[in-house]
């Protein structure tokens, strides 16, 4: 599969990251073979967090994997901590640092490739932070650091604190969701797109090299539903359908290509458990859309172009 450089780190990953949210919706030979997809697929980058299934989705990974040194070496794990399920967001260092260790125990593996805090915690303390990565850092238990559902003044924060660089931020982006893209286009006009919510996080990104990983790239609204197939958007899926038919692809293929159309060099995270889907994502990586295939899709969605 094509590579991209995540960020500002020294490490090549897969364009398409393999989100492991649902795994434990799996038994263990059915997560097996899922695995086993992926690698076929050469997507070898998986994506976790300490709060999926309250850490049972890192534990069946493990198991699914068979971890032991020489997988750990061809694989990447990110995952992410921060969230109390019920109660808060704890960035405190206390937290962080326990929640590495349950995440490290569960996945049976010394070090994960990327860790990132999972969305914003308003009671944040950038000095704790910059302590927990450092502990981290220096004893080999995390190689890299990124953010999720950040916006810039908020990176800019941290970053104000921590030595290490913020390599990736997971932001919600679909063709549905995509009001990060229809706000540069919508500049100095009074329509809804124009609003700026997330204070140009597309562009602050862009320039300070940080990888965004998009997330729910097949979702509408927020977790309301997939658009594929859905008659809620048939100008949309009508749109996908001819393109997919022109290359002779699923559109589950095309609607992953059209994020990896954009020059930002986004790395989508899937969310699907069914192996033949997630070669369908892989696939994507060998599709470059053109412009006006890219713009059409885009328009089909419902936006518009000023």
């Amino acid at each position: 599969m094509r590579t991209i450089k995540l960020g500002k780190s020294k490490i090549q990953v897969p364009t398409i990251a393999v989100g492991c949210m649902r795994i434990n919706k799996l038994d263990k030979q059915q997560a097996e073979r899922f695995v086993e997809a992926a690698l076929d697929a050469e997507a070898n980058f998986f994506d976790h967090a300490d709060v999926y299934g309250d850490g049972a989705c890192e534990e069946l990974f493990a198991d699914a994997i068979h971890m032991n040194d020489t997988i750990r070496e061809k694989i990447f794990l990110q995952s992410k901590c921060g969230i109390r399920r019920g109660v808060a967001f704890d960035f405190s260092r206390k937290h962080i640092l326990e929640a590495v260790d349950g995440s490290l125990k569960r996945l049976k593996t010394d070090y994960l490739d990327v860790l990132l805090l999972h969305r914003p915690d308003a009671l944040v303390e950038p000095e704790e932070v910059a302590e927990a990565f450092d502990i981290l850092y220096c004893n080999g238990k995390v190689h890299n650091f990124g953010v999720s559902n950040q916006n810039p003044m908020q990176i800019q924060l941290l970053q104000k604190y921590v030595k290490q660089p913020i390599v990736a931020n997971q932001l919600q982006l679909s063709i549905t969701n995509a009001n990060m893209i229809s706000q540069g286009l919508h500049v100095n006009m009074l329509d809804d797109p124009a609003v700026n919510r997330d204070g140009s996080v597309l562009d602050f990104c862009r320039l300070n090299d940080i990888t965004i990983q998009p997330w729910s790239p097949f979702q509408y609204g927020f977790f309301e539903g997939v658009f594929l197939g859905n008659e809620r958007f048939p100008e949309l899926n009508a749109k996908i359908d001819e393109i997919a038919a022109r290359y002779g692809v699923s559109n589950t293929t095309i609607t992953m290509a059209w994020l990896l159309r954009h020059p930002a060099r986004l790395q989508p995270v899937t969310g699907t458990m069914n192996a033949g889907r997630l070669k369908d994502c892989a696939k994507a990586a060998e599709i470059r859309l053109t412009r006006e295939e890219w713009y059409e899709i885009y328009l089909a969605a419902g936006n518009n172009l000023p």
